[in-house]
């Protein structure tokens, strides 16, 4: 993902199936990795905060079933999400 900050909206306008799509998990996958950036960003600032440290775990671990669940239904789409992404190197 690029260094620009998007908002909530613009996450979900840029990755949504369908016009009334707020929820899929394409969106779910995109808010939470726009998240886990940020949050990776304020630990690299303050190393010793290890509440937000055991949010980050959490929200890695749910964005990974989730990617998953992808794979499992679509290999061509969970490809193209990580592509988009920029998830794997």
């Amino acid at each position: 993902m690029s260094n620009e900050t998007l908002s909530k909206q613009e996450i979900i306008e840029k990755y949504r199936l369908s016009d009334s799509d707020t929820g899929s998990s394409d969106v779910q996958i995109a808010l939470l990795t726009h998240r886990i950036v940020d949050l990776t960003e304020h630990l690299r600032t303050h190393r010793k905060d290890f509440h937000s440290r055991r949010g980050l775990i959490a929200m890695a671990a749910r964005r990974r079933k989730l990617l998953d669940y992808v794979k499992k239904k679509d290999l061509n789409r969970y490809n193209d999400l990580l592509r988009k992404l920029n998830i794997r190197k």
